[in-house]
């Protein structure tokens, strides 16, 4: 190919055409990264993804990839793909900011964060680290030390957070793939308002360690990506105990990839209803039913539907309903837990060096101090009691369907929205629809519903713990139908 057909190729394709035709010498690795530093250059200057680009170490390592493929080396199934990480990732040699100023005084990472180091083993290039919303508080990426992330789906909107920055990145085409983390929704969040697909897997699924931690009971690391594919390839790279993250679990990873194409059939999938379906926009719940109608008609392609839901008299979307009970219970109990453990990880610099924290930040730090610590027990209590309610909900449903924001992207700087007629915070209301489902650390696949002449909306699929592939192959079969899609700007 000539050098305008190598250009536009490199700037739409996945992570998985990209290394396919670095391996098959189509493009090399050098190529291949030099084109994504070149387009970081002249766009992110309108949207502010990256707060670091490292071009000499990502030439460097694209270099060697290509000298492995002339040695008849195997470059890994990632070979040549340039990435980039939110900031709170550890990269040898580079200050761990998550976003933000105190920790720029560290000293620099001595090691990759383990699910780094597994990317760049697969032949993977690192280019840079991304913005966030500081210490990832937060669903905005409003960082006051280094500026907003813009939307490239419309720059006067947010991007989302706080992996808003590895979000943009992949919507404005800059990368193919990001990493970023989800607390209470923060993969999700961005996913749905850039139209890209990020995926939250089950807690403890995917190594924490070298991730700077916001929340250690909620914490989870995941990718972001322009295809089903690409998202399962890199969750099947990432797998594997780490003994360096504690709560990483032990068991055996399970490859996606090669299930993406066994289809839907038999699968018992429902809508989420009663919190779900109130305190969103109409457009929001609108895309739930996009999805749910596609899925009914897949279904119906193949077998009669098995019972889902736990109202058969209500469908949406042609699917049935489940309640989800005790859901803003749920939220509450995830708020308390979150600003407990943020607030008691920061305690010493809120006493000494206060004026140094992104102010919106650190107000919320400051009042998870303050909470007594009977209400983070019973929290805890709670926590166990609505684990149980959805063990048993997962026991006649294998996938739940969920909006994923109450809006499309607000415009940066607006404090409020109104939902369903009522004046409403932005920032802690972003997280409606995510926080109950990673206060139990469920996997969920946000999907992007892109709709012509509109901002994009996402959705949720919503598994049992460790069912991953099931939720993939869902997505898999809704993108095979161009019902959802991630095509970058």
């Amino acid at each position: 190919m000539n050098a305008d057909e190598r250009r536009c190729f490199l700037e739409k394709a996945d992570a998985v055409a990209t290394a396919a035709a670095v391996k098959s010498g189509k493009v090399t690795a050098t190529a291949a990264v030099s084109a994504a530093l070149e387009r970081i250059a002249v766009a992110d200057r309108a949207f502010n993804c990256f707060t670091n680009v490292m071009v000499d170490r990502a030439l460097a390592d694209a270099k060697k990839i290509d000298n492995s493929i002339a040695n008849n080396e195997n470059p890994g199934f990632l070979a040549g793909v340039p990435f980039a990480v939110k900031n709170l990732f550890d990269i040898s040699g580079i200050t761990t900011l998550a976003g933000s100023k105190i920790n720029a005084d560290n000293p620099t990472a001595t090691q990759d964060a383990g699910v780094v180091a597994r990317l760049k083993q697969a032949g993977a290039v690192l280019v840079g680290t991304l913005n966030m919303d500081e210490y990832a508080y937060g669903f905005v990426t409003e960082n006051s030390h280094y500026g907003p992330t813009r939307n490239p789906r419309d720059t006067a909107r947010i991007a989302g957070g706080s992996s808003g920055g590895s979000a943009a990145a992949v919507a404005a085409g800059l990368v193919p793939i990001t990493l970023g983390s989800d607390t209470n929704g923060s993969i999700r969040v961005p996913a749905a308002l850039c139209g890209v697909f990020g995926f939250k897997p089950t807690y403890g699924r995917l190594s924490r360690a070298g991730a700077y931690l916001f929340s250690s009971s909620l914490d989870c690391v995941g990718p972001f990506g322009r295809s089903i594919r690409d998202i399962a390839l890199l969750y099947d790279i990432m797998q594997g105990p780490d003994s360096r993250d504690p709560v990483c679990t032990q068991r055996p990873p399970e490859l996606c990839s090669p299930q993406l194409n066994q289809g839907i059939a038999g699968l018992r999938i429902a809508v989420a209803d009663g919190y779900f379906a109130t305190g969103a926009e109409p457009e929001a719940m609108d895309a739930v039913e996009i999805v749910a109608n596609a899925l009914t008609n897949i279904l119906n392609c193949g077998i009669e539907q098995k019972k889902a839901g736990t109202n058969p008299s209500k469908k949406i979307g042609g699917l049935e309903t489940v309640s989800i009970p005790e859901s803003d219970r749920a939220r509450a109990a995830a708020f308390i837990i979150t600003a407990c453990e943020g607030g008691n990880l920061h305690l010493q610099n809120l006493q000494s060096r206060p004026q140094d924290f992104d102010p919106a930040t650190r107000d919320r730090f400051l009042a998870g101090t303050l909470i007594p610590a009977t209400w983070y027990v019973q929290a805890q209590r709670f926590r166990q009691w609505y684990r149980d309610r959805i063990r048993a909900i997962f026991q006649y449903t294998d996938i739940i369907l969920a909006p994923a924001t109450p809006i499309a992207a607000p415009e940066i700087g607006v404090e409020k929205m109104v939902i369903a007629g009522q004046e409403i915070l932005v920032r802690p209301n972003l997280g409606l629809f995510t926080q109950p489902l990673s206060f139990i650390g469920l996997p969920v696949l946000c999907v992007p519903v892109q709709r012509p002449g509109a901002l994009p909306l996402g959705v949720q699929i919503i598994g049992a713990p460790y069912s991953e592939a099931v939720i993939l192959r869902v997505a898999a079969v809704l993108e095979s139908q161009g019902i959802i899609s991630a095509e970058s700007i």
